[in-house]
């Protein structure tokens, strides 16, 4: 045994190490609803992005002589509204207004819940009591009840809207936070961060939340489809943007005496958002598949 263990060595000792895959678009055959999600979104933002580059005409110009023309009509590729305003440029710009209610209020509310999770998790039982307790009571009413409860408050217009989501739709980010903290305070390393001295601040933010916040991503995804509904519904209901302003909630609440007869209007609105949902839900979905580990 002896001898064995003062025999030279060779040669210098390497550590074998697994090799990195390069990128391929072969890998993305088995996604292929991750693939149509991303193209999806990306077009529909690019669309909403570049709508002054892409409407051929002014959103709010009207052309009385020209109403209610059907689609493929000359100058007016999806036709046009009850006031002869070009169909397509509205629903372009509209996309900016559903984009920023979808991202805007999706940000702020993940940020702020996962915040307050984070905190209520890791703090003491006293602590986490009272503001689970708040959660508790938010939770309680209905989330578009709540919503109209803020607008009557504040009154209508986009900034409002965006007010009201993000007084109420912080809550379930602060439960899968919190559930998550819960699990990830007792692991190992926590422990560990613990026994060398860490402070509260530096455990919280450098080793838990990071873990933590990938539930809360996951979930961002369908919260954005679930915001840009609000926003719909609240245009519907004429609590959202004011006019002239194009939205497609709005547009889809102003075309609803003529879905008998000119059924594009209410049509192409409703589309589009159908088709932001579906990206966000795909990529959603794939999202939790990877965090997961299922790639």
């Amino acid at each position: 045994m002896s001898e064995i263990l003062n025999e030279p060595v060779a040669g210098p000792v390497t550590l074998a190490t697994t090799p990195r895959t390069p990128f391929s678009w072969a890998r993305l055959r088995g996604r292929v609803p991750l693939v149509i999600g991303i193209v999806l979104v990306v077009l529909i933002v690019l669309s909403a992005v570049f709508a002054p580059l892409l409407a051929p005409y002014d959103p709010n110009e009207q052309d009385l002589l020209h109403a209610l023309a059907p689609p493929g009509t000359a100058g007016h590729l999806l036709g046009t509204d009850q006031f002869g305003r070009d169909l397509l440029s509205r629903v372009l710009f509209a996309g900016r207004v559903d984009l920023l209610i979808a991202f805007a209020a999706t940000c702020v509310t993940m940020t702020f819940g996962s915040f307050y999770g984070l905190v209520s998790g890791f703090s003491g039982r006293r602590v986490d009591a009272v503001l689970m307790r708040i959660v508790d009571v938010v939770f309680a009413f209905p989330l578009i009840v709540l919503v109209l409860a803020v607008i009557a408050i504040l009154g209508s217009g986009l900034l409002n809207m965006l007010i009201a989501m993000w007084a109420v739709t912080w809550v379930p980010y602060a439960r899968i936070v919190r559930g998550e903290v819960l699990v990830l305070k007792q692991r190992d390393y926590t422990v560990a961060a613990r026994a060398l001295g860490y402070g509260n601040a530096r455990i919280m933010f450098r080793h838990v939340l990071p873990n933590a916040a990938a539930p809360a991503l996951v979930y961002g995804m369908v919260d954005a489809v679930n915001n840009v509904s609000i926003g719909a519904a609240l245009g519907f209901l004429g609590l959202g943007v004011a006019d002239p302003t194009a939205e497609w909630g709005k547009m889809i609440a102003d075309a609803q005496e003529y879905i008998a007869t000119n059924w594009w209007l209410a049509a192409v609105p409703g589309v589009m958002i159908a088709l932001f949902g579906l990206g966000l839900s795909l990529i959603g979905d794939n999202l939790a598949d990877w965090l997961r580990g299922e790639r």
